[in-house]
């Protein structure tokens, strides 16, 4: 046995002793020991009232339960405890955390708790490339036992992976080695690592070729069972005996009550006829085989599935008006296309149900409306998100040949909400994608057919199911994004953007409401007023939607609980503009104002994105050169087109347009898109960039509070665009209150708010010459159609 070290300074000092039996605690280690004996229990109390470690100390024979000094080996472990849980026969399970190894010069048996007189063990600490090389070896055999074992999880091995002190690296390792008692102890005695390094090895080489024989062994003995067929025999041998002794009561239920399923489900004929069929074979296969429970799972779906459940329609016109207009403000498109079918469905029962595709920027409202519409004609609701999803099976289903088979979510939900005739929302209809798994949108256009739905095919149930009662509502930010097949059997309805106005009434009716109640307070707390509004909406939040400003409302909402709950709100919080920034802090947007000084080669557009309009700047300067075009701003091809085209429209009509005929040989021009972190394409931003172009060109500054939209050609016509709502609130936001707009997008002015039309100039063009007009107000305006559009009614 190798001398102990103990370090001459330290001095001996009386430790709490706890005997163990069959155990060794390595430093470092952390373990849980159930602990009975008397003199055990009172030193775990001595330890936990004195604050004081134990020792632990292996017992040289395990089935002592009196131990004496002899009986004891002399290096053990000071341990502090971490936990202790006092069970109901006065036994205590302790778990206690190794601190390093020590030397016991005496014990003292003769009073309770028991007491050793210990010295701190000083191990030997080496370093080099001998013990690298051992700590390799080691690991590398310690991984094959690991394999081998199948005891320890592989977490603990990548643990030891990482660990570079030779000690903790061996002490760990030694913690997690299943051998005798008495070479545990010999590990623990090893002061010099090297030495303990070597031993660890061998016990490592000696238990892994045990497993190995053991596990050839393991092998043989199975391979010679012939198990699969063993199992069938022993399972019809018991079937047997069961119906002879009249014993098989819960076999007999089961088959019982699953017939009992399938006649109570009112399923359609040729629904029935499949599930009979399946049925018998489900009789003739044996109870554990694993095909009886896929069996079993089939039918219990064709059980649940709502057959000839539905709700009773509420065709109470007025009623269905009063809820929409509860839960929602405006959207007045979508409540009028509500109400037809109502009106439609009270005339005609049996009418097929309309596909919806609401489609419009995030936060307006599409969701939410689903559960209106669902609340309006007294449905249940269905949402299913399809954001991401690009596996066909999500929609249709897997078929049985595979484990864990389950039904599409379409399927899924109409058992779940219990009938036939759901509000079902498609949520983020644009967001879906295609891999190897197939194409989840192709499978989509049968359950959005209202010519084919009637039959529609899941490859889990394999029988049809009718989706014609389903009024089946998408959503989308893009109909862009949507394939050409799947867009044309559903009817578009676009959501815009809010006005100013609209959001303040929304913010009003619902946001402020019901964010003061989750939040705990009062209507009496808290009160906004029509500045402190205006700021959160223009200073606070850029969307379309009104989601962030919500945000804004519960942060608001939240700080002033904090006052009141802190007693430091002197009486009612009135929320103006400057309590708002008290509040929230600096305001991320600056005012919206219009530019009120001119500037040379600068217009302004406007453009169409997934979250609404926005408004964009657009700046050409001027420079000698060789007649070059450059263009930045991170511009996509149909926006660098448009630029071109442009361009090649001066090059065309300089004299016209009092620019140099020959410019283009001795000047170069940069057109630059500010953001350009942000990707711009789109052809409507040709007008600007013409107006941007020449006015760089002619030195000549343009209106700054005229914003303008169009795709021009080259010989000079003002082509139609979309998205004009958007870009006029975009426009509208910015604080802009002049715009340009081809002649031919007229036709988009009765969807213009009221305030919009009110307090907004447009001017309509079908040449680029009136465009330019309009736009440069030093020039004559002969030819510009300016008008303000008249409030309808």
């Amino acid at each position: 046995m190798p001398r102990k070290k103990t370090n001459p300074g330290a001095p001996t000092i009386a430790l709490p002793l706890l005997p163990l039996k069959d155990a060794v605690v390595f430093p470092k280690m952390v373990v849980p020991l159930f602990v009975g004996r008397p003199g055990s229990v009172a030193a775990i109390e001595h330890s936990l009232e004195e604050g004081a470690p134990l020792f632990l100390c292996t017992q040289r024979e395990s089935d002592e339960e009196n131990p004496d000094a002899a009986g004891m080996y002399r290096v053990g472990t000071a341990a502090k405890i971490i936990n202790v849980l006092r069970l109901p026969d006065n036994s205590i399970k302790v778990v206690v955390e190794g601190l390093g190894r020590a030397h016991a010069k005496s014990f003292d048996f003769s009073a309770i708790p028991f007491v050793a007189m210990v010295k701190k063990v000083v191990t030997r600490r080496r370093t080099g490339k001998q013990v690298e090389g051992l700590m390799r070896a080691v690991l590398h055999q310690f991984e094959e036992y690991v394999r081998l074992t199948g005891r320890i999880a592989p977490e603990i091995f990548m643990t030891i992976q990482a660990m570079d002190d030779p000690e903790e690296f061996a002490d760990t390792i030694c913690a997690f080695l299943f051998v005798a008692v008495e070479e545990r102890q010999a590990l623990l005695e090893g002061l010099d690592v090297v030495k303990r390094l070597h031993r660890i090895s061998e016990l490592l080489m000696r238990e892994n070729e045990l497993a190995e024989i053991e596990q050839r062994v393991r092998n043989r003995v199975r391979e010679q069972m012939e198990r699969g067929q063993r199992e069938h025999y022993l399972q019809e041998q018991l079937r047997v005996i069961q119906q002879e002794l009249g014993t098989r009561d819960d076999g007999g239920n089961e088959f019982t009550e699953l017939r009992a399923m399938i006649e109570k489900a009112r399923m359609p004929a040729e629904v029935k006829t499949k599930a009979e069929r399946e049925y018998q074979r489900y009789e003739r296969l044996p109870l554990m085989s694993p095909e009886s429970a896929v069996l079993r799972g089939y039918l219990e779906w064709l059980c649940d599935m709502p057959w000839s459940k539905r709700t009773r329609d509420s065709i109470n016109l007025q009623a269905a008006r009063e809820v929409l207009d509860a839960d929602h403000f405006g959207l007045e498109k979508v409540k009028e296309r509500i109400l037809e079918f109502l009106a439609v469905r009270k005339l005609n029962k049996k009418g097929r149900g309309p596909i919806l595709c609401l489609v419009g920027p995030p936060g307006v409202g599409k969701t939410s409306l689903g559960q209106s519409i669902a609340r309006a004609m007294n449905r249940k609701f269905a949402r299913v998100s399809l954001g991401g999803i690009r596996d066909e099976a999500e929609i249709r289903g897997h078929r049985r040949t595979y484990v864990g088979a389950l039904p599409g979510r379409i399927v899924q939900s109409i058992k779940d909400v219990g009938v036939l005739n759901p509000v079902f929302m498609l949520d983020e209809i644009d967001k879906m994608s295609v891999d190897f798994r197939g194409d989840p949108s192709a499978a989509l256009l049968e359950a959005l057919d209202p010519a084919q739905n009637m039959n529609f095919s899941d490859h889990y149930l394999e029988v049809g199911l009718d989706l014609s009662e389903v009024f089946f509502i998408t959503t989308a930010n893009s109909e862009y994004n949507i394939p050409a097949p799947l867009q044309d059997r559903m009817e578009i309805v676009r959501l815009p953007g809010y006005t100013q106005e609209e959001k303040s009434q929304i913010a009003t009716l619902f946001l402020i409401p019901r964010q003061i109640k989750e939040c705990g307070l009062k209507p009496k707390h808290l009160t906004f007023s029509e500045t402190g509004l205006d700021a959160l909406i223009q200073r606070y939040t850029r969307e379309a939607g009104v989601r962030e400003l919500e945000r804004m409302i519960a942060n608001v909402c939240r700080k002033t609980a904090r006052k009141i709950v802190d007693k430091t709100a002197d009486g009612p919080v009135l929320l103006d503009a400057d309590t708002v920034v008290q509040l929230l802090g600096p305001p991320p947007y600056s005012e919206t104002r219009p530019e009120v000084a001119s500037e040379m080669g600068v217009a302004v557009g406007m453009a169409w994105t997934q979250a609404g309009g926005e408004t964009l700047r657009i700046e050409s300067s001027v420079m000698k050169g060789k007649g070059n075009l450059l263009l930045t701003g991170q511009l996509g091809e149909v926006m660098k087109e448009s630029a071109n085209a442009a361009y090649t429209y001066i090059r065309a009509n300089a004299a016209q347009l009092g620019v140099k005929t020959e410019f283009y040989k001795t000047q170069d021009i940069h057109v630059h898109v500010p953001e350009g972190a942000i990707p711009k394409d789109g052809p409507s931003a040709g007008l600007a960039m013409i107006a941007s172009l020449l006015s760089a060109l002619t030195n000549k500054a343009p209106d700054a509070a005229v914003a303008m939209t169009g795709e021009i050609t080259l010989r000079g016509k003002v082509l139609a665009v979309g998205g004009v709502k958007e870009k006029v609130l975009a426009a509208r936001r910015a604080g802009i209150h002049r715009i340009i707009l081809p002649k031919d997008n007229e036709k988009d002015f009765p969807d213009l708010p009221d305030e919009i039309k009110e307090n907004m100039a447009f001017s309509l063009v079908e040449t680029v010459e009136e465009a330019l007009d309009a736009v440069f107000a030093a020039k004559s305006k002969r030819r510009s159609s300016r008008k303000r559009i008249p409030k309808k009614g």
